[in-house]
């Protein structure tokens, strides 16, 4: 089951998906439809160690404050814990939602899934 406040947000996923043939935002949509104990949590180091500086990221699920990121980067994610979004933007990245990603980047070329 999923929750009524993802509902409008996968939808709006599942059609962005087929309005730019971005097979991106149906993978995250169905991410996003799973049971929440199978979401994604990923600490701010995996991020910093897999990405290069300005890369985009999107989590489907929550990051977390663990470890260190010493570069900008752009991560999308359902939410973000106070430190991680501390860290992330002390070194001048930036934390948006999932659909303000969608916007910027609406054919989600060159963004990185984390999980």
């Amino acid at each position: 089951m999923v929750s009524p406040a993802l509902e409008p947000l996968i939808k709006e996923l599942r059609r962005k998906s087929w309005e730019y043939k971005a097979k991106i935002w149906k993978d995250i949509a169905e991410r996003l439809e799973t049971p929440r104990r199978n979401r994604a949590e990923v600490n701010v180091g995996k991020i910093a160690k897999y990405t290069k500086p300005n890369d985009m990221v999107i989590v489907p699920g929550k990051v977390l404050g663990g470890g260190e990121i010493n570069h900008p980067v752009i991560v999308a994610a359902l939410s973000f814990s106070k430190k991680a979004r501390e860290k992330i933007e002390r070194v001048g990245g930036k934390c948006l939602k999932i659909l303000d990603l969608v916007k910027i980047n609406p054919k989600g070329s060159n963004v990185k899934i984390m999980r």
